[in-house]
């Protein structure tokens, strides 16, 4: 346990939490975990964005930029409006 860590800050071992465990030998597993915890943060999208490298003028950048927080989402739309999507 690294020196920073404080045993308070651990969180209690329970049997439910030993019940949903995944039980391995070496790289066998022995049983699957159950029930796990999910993953934090936001569901995953039915039609996720993609990353682009985009080239655009400076002014329409900073247009954009200039109407603060989700630009980039507005720059989507209107890209979208454009090709009538």
């Amino acid at each position: 346990m690294p020196a920073d860590w404080d045993d308070d800050d651990i969180p209690e071992w329970t049997e439910e939490i030993f019940d949903r465990a995944e039980f391995r030998i070496g790289d066998r597993v022995i049983r699957p975990a159950t029930g796990t915890l999910t993953r934090p943060g936001r569901p995953k999208s039915d039609a996720p964005k993609q990353q682009v490298t985009l080239r655009l003028d400076a002014a329409v950048l900073d247009g954009f930029r200039a109407t603060g927080p989700g630009w980039q989402s507005r720059i989507n739309a209107e890209l979208r409006k454009a090709l009538g999507l």
